[in-house]
């Protein structure tokens, strides 16, 4: 007989732990470069429980800026980090009788899902494919290592099992049926988990935890780089999955994402790894919402680890029909007349077309019977056409979007080359072939050719990035021909790199605050950046992974500029601060220091964009996009589009037979939905 909620204790409990990555008493670990890594107290004081059952909805989402700790939080509810004292942090109702064998453990009981390449443990990856070289996802199927997404999620994936999949648990066919109806797999069932795109990639890895029947589900940011189709389907599931408590969930969110409107309670996390607001949802906004209103009317010192800038959009809400309601400044908010966009629009060039750097001229991409991109004809001058048609010229700045599995990232590997294919189909990259062409006079193009001229930044590079390089290592990769491989000798490649790392020392550099560093200070203390050749990119925060990557696409101001979803993962400030980057380089920042405008002294304003030192006395190292760049954006999130793209495709659902969509845009997608609304209309 079950005992009756009240008699039964909560999953997690934490009373009054704080929390280390290393022991306190013990010296700091130090690199091999000398530098010590830091190791504040995370959490301290910390009470929370994930109960067993209750007597009402307890749906818990944990919200922070980049750099907050919210994968670390949810980490230690899985029992990682070390906690003092000891006992503070327990599992009393996974030592009952309520529990299964196989789940008295917390690592089977309590399952984390992240999407940050590295697995997380509990379901986080997707076995030994993840680990393949990039191009091989597009070959035929033909390795046993290329296990089919129906192993996968059946636990099928060892060459040489030791024991029956899943524990000896078996997987419930009803509910693996359910699972994969919910989350749309059916069709991709037999497919190897290589070719699934990432989208389809973060459903299976959310479907795989479900079938292990945990008891508790953490789940990192699971709405990143999903279609808003998905994201609005998904929702529900999920929802459902809270109500029946099988399993508790625990998300985690950016402040600028949409909370689904079946979340109860909140916690928000400070940029210190403290906690600033807990408690149920409404109390927490309300809360913020006179934090924000105290410090724009100037009656409020703003507390520098709870920036009023990362709250303005939270609080959107996440329902069955959509994105609905303002965040919590939204109604306030001026938007400056030097904000962003207008240092990004005036980056684009001239309106005269520039010559062709890509041309698909009938593309179609199929895995045997199956179609991966250009299933469909259309007309065109007068002609029935088949496959993909599309051309980007230099100076162009173009949108690619479309559903999970439409093809966006395969569009990538032909432009990039990472696709067998590219020799077979009607490509041209730089007015060349892959192929020798009878009678042109032209080499083909190798692929080291093209790996000179393309900057890449992707979920499939963010995989694939050694986790032993340096900081500096990582950047000086673009110019090298793989990821560990010398670096090509160029001249202007140290004093880029050198300002880049100066330049973003504060998201990337995770002992920055302690050092005290100005990035932007043309006054340097000795060796500062010494930290580049110490930290791994391992060791850094999955946003800070992100801007390296990003950094890494464009730094050598390549021909063509690729960034697939490379914004994700990072909170609006730090975004901003890439897209600025993005577009002007070193020549401007945002004014420091300035969070009201002069509007009576009371409405927010985001901060003016200023002539930097470095511009003013003209020592820029890096600029941003020029009139002979292209520019190719993937993304699912309009607030992480570039202002400066105006031209856009979007690709049909895999397989509808409806052509792709293009068209041109008026102005910055992230400053008006219809735009976007425009976008994804069939």
């Amino acid at each position: 007989m079950r005992a009756p909620f009240s008699a039964r204790p909560p999953i997690i409990r934490i009373a009054n732990g704080t929390f280390y990555r290393h022991h306190p008493n013990a010296a700091a670990p130090s690199s091999s470069h000398g530098h010590s890594h830091p190791n504040p107290p995370l959490f301290s004081d910390l009470n929370f429980d994930v109960p067993s059952q209750s007597t009402g909805p307890r749906n818990w989402c944990i919200v922070g800026p980049s750099l907050s700790g919210k994968t670390t939080f949810l980490q230690i509810l899985r029992g990682q980090h070390l906690c003092f004292p000891p006992t503070a942090r327990s599992f009393p109702y996974l030592a009952t009788d309520e529990v299964p064998h196989r789940l008295r453990s917390p690592n089977r009981a309590i399952r984390y899902v992240g999407f940050d390449t590295g697995g997380g443990g509990g379901g986080g990856g997707l076995g030994p494919a993840a680990s393949t070289y990039m191009s091989a996802r597009y070959e035929s199927r033909r390795e046993i290592t290329d296990f089919s997404l129906r192993d996968f999620l059946l636990g099928n994936t060892d060459l040489n099992p030791s024991t029956a999949p899943n524990d000896d648990a078996g997987i419930d066919a009803q509910l693996f049926d359910r699972v994969v109806v919910d989350l749309r797999l059916e069709s991709l069932l037999e497919l190897p988990v290589a070719f699934l795109s990432n989208g389809q990639g973060r459903r299976a890895r959310i479907a795989r935890a479900l079938l292990t029947r945990p008891e508790v589900l953490l789940l990192d940011e699971p709405f990143m780089g999903l279609d808003p189709p998905t994201v609005t389907g998904l929702s529900p599931l999920l929802h459902s999955l809270a109500e029946k408590a099988s399993p508790r969930l625990v998300l985690s969110a950016r402040p600028q994402d949409p909370l689904p409107d079946w979340i109860t309670h909140l916690v928000y996390l400070r940029t210190d790894c403290q906690i600033g607001a807990m408690g149920d949802k409404e109390t927490v906004l309300e809360g913020l919402r006179k934090y924000i209103r105290g410090v724009w009317k100037g009656g409020l010192a703003e507390d520098e680890n709870l920036p009023v800038h990362a709250l303005g959009e939270m609080g959107r809400t996440l329902t069955k029909a959509g994105i609905q309601g303002q965040g919590l400044g939204e109604e306030l908010t001026v938007i400056s007349d030097q904000s962003v966009q207008d240092q990004t629009i005036s980056s684009t060039g001239a309106e005269t077309l520039g010559e062709p750097l890509v041309e698909m001229d009938g593309c179609r991409v199929t895995y045997g019977d199956k179609i991966a991109l250009g299933n469909w004809t259309e007309e065109r001058d007068g002609k029935s056409v088949s496959g993909l048609h599309w051309t980007v010229r230099r100076g162009e700045r173009w949108g690619v979007f479309g559903p999970n599995g439409s093809g966006k990232t395969t569009i990538v590997s032909l432009l990039s080359s990472d696709h067998p294919q590219t020799y077979s189909l009607p490509i041209k990259l730089f007015g060349r072939s892959r192929l020798p062409e009878p009678g042109s006079g032209q080499l083909p193009l190798t692929f080291w050719d093209i790996q000179s001229r393309v900057g890449h930044s992707s979920p499939e590079i963010h995989q694939h990035m050694p986790r032993g390089l340096r900081v500096r290592q990582v950047l000086e990769s673009a110019w090298a021909d793989t990821f560990q491989s010398v670096p090509k000798p160029e001249d202007t490649m140290k004093t880029k790199v050198d300002a880049t790392l100066n330049w973003f020392a504060h998201e990337l550099n995770p002992a920055f605050n302690s050092q005290k560093i100005q990035p932007a200070s043309l006054e340097l203390p000795d060796d500062p950046l010494e930290w580049a050749n110490d930290y791994r990119f391992g060791e850094l925060s999955f946003s800070a992974q992100r801007i390296l990557l990003f950094l890494r696409a464009i730094i050598k101001n390549p021909d063509i500029v690729v960034l697939d979803e490379a914004f994700s993962g990072m909170d609006d400030a730090v975004r901003d601060k890439c897209m600025l980057f993005l577009a002007c380089g070193e020549e401007k920042m945002f004014a420091p220091g300035i969070s009201k405008s002069s509007n009576g002294g009371h409405l927010p304003t985001e901060a003016p964009v200023v002539d930097s030192p470095a511009f003013k006395s003209g020592n820029v190292k890096v600029k941003g996009l020029s009139d002979q760049q292209a520019l190719i954006c993937i993304s699912h999130v309009k607030e992480e589009v570039p202002d400066c793209v105006r031209e856009w495709i979007c690709l049909p659902e895999a397989n509808t037979g409806l052509p792709a969509r293009l068209g041109k845009l008026d102005g910055p997608l992230r400053t008006d939905s219809k735009r976007w609304r425009a976008i994804w209309s069939a």
